[in-house]
């Protein structure tokens, strides 16, 4: 891959897992402890559960797929999980995750990209397992969003730079 497209691609990766995980926090500012673990029926997961899961999959493709950690996950307990940990917690297990993860990409150069690595017995690059950790955590974030506002009945912000004429700020879409 070229160099400059490597370095865009991973660039973008890193702001995008930032900016979602930012947004995810917000929502868990808004949320009680109660609402984190609330769940509609046993087969929907609870705020909670997807926190956790999104912090065991960046661990485990990021930390172990590309930077060669152990691979400690066990993906059954973060939704079995019915409470124990506040939204601060969560907040702060999350941030970790993230920051890691972000600080690995930051690290990773982008020569390795077309690298192979092998992740829960997928065989894929480099580049598909960053691209499949964004699109990942963009599909949980969005159902954490979509919950927050059903339980707080708020409109979240996110995206009211869209409405006048000011410039918005964001670094990506």
């Amino acid at each position: 891959m070229d160099g400059e497209l490597g370095e865009i691609f991973l660039r973008f990766s890193i702001d995008k897992l930032s900016q979602l995980a930012g947004r995810i926090q917000a929502c868990l500012g808004r949320l009680t402890s109660e609402q984190v673990w609330a769940r509609g029926s046993e087969n929907e997961n609870a705020v909670g559960n997807l926190v956790l899961h999104l912090c065991g999959n960046v661990r485990q493709w990021v930390g172990f797929g590309i930077a060669g950690w152990p691979d400690i996950r066990v993906r059954e307990q973060e939704f079995a999980a019915r409470g124990g940990l506040n939204p601060q917690e969560l907040g702060e297990r999350l941030d970790r995750a993230v920051q890691e993860a972000v600080s690995i990409l930051r690290a990773l150069p982008s020569a390795r990209l077309g690298d192979r690595t092998r992740v829960q017995n997928y065989d894929l690059t480099v580049l598909e397992a960053i691209y499949h950790v964004v699109e990942h955590f963009a599909g949980h974030t969005g159902q954490i969003l979509y919950a927050t506002k059903q339980m707080t009945h708020e409109d979240l912000g996110f995206y009211r730079h869209l409405s006048g004429p000011q410039p918005h700020g964001e670094t990506t879409p």
